[in-house]
């Protein structure tokens, strides 16, 4: 969990996601439309990626992968993302971390 920590804390948008996940693929995508340069740490490319998506589950993640955190602050995977998007919430949370727009 430290490792998740470490790479979270202070950072702008960070998702956790696989290469081979269509899922990380759509947020990926979203956040790209919406303005966003989310860092991105790809678990299976990453030695420590197996601890790290059981890190995620325990901190509350309903799927390892996507895990999106929003200024240190973990959103969720997809269904908790797209809900916020539908809702009209997710927009105003990303607007600091924007590159345009």
């Amino acid at each position: 969990m430290e490792a998740i920590k470490r790479l979270t804390s202070g950072k702008g948008v960070v998702i956790f996601s696989k290469t081979s996940c269509c899922m990380c693929y759509t947020v990926k995508v979203l956040f790209s439309e919406l303005g966003v340069n989310p860092m991105v740490h790809e678990l299976d490319l990453n030695p420590e990626g197996r601890e790290m998506e059981k890190a995620l589950l325990r901190l509350g993640c309903s799927t390892s992968v996507p895990a999106v955190y929003i200024g240190g602050t973990l959103i969720g995977s997809t269904n908790e993302v797209m809900a916020l998007h539908l809702a009209g919430s997710l927009v105003p949370l990303l607007k600091p971390y924007q590159i345009f727009m």
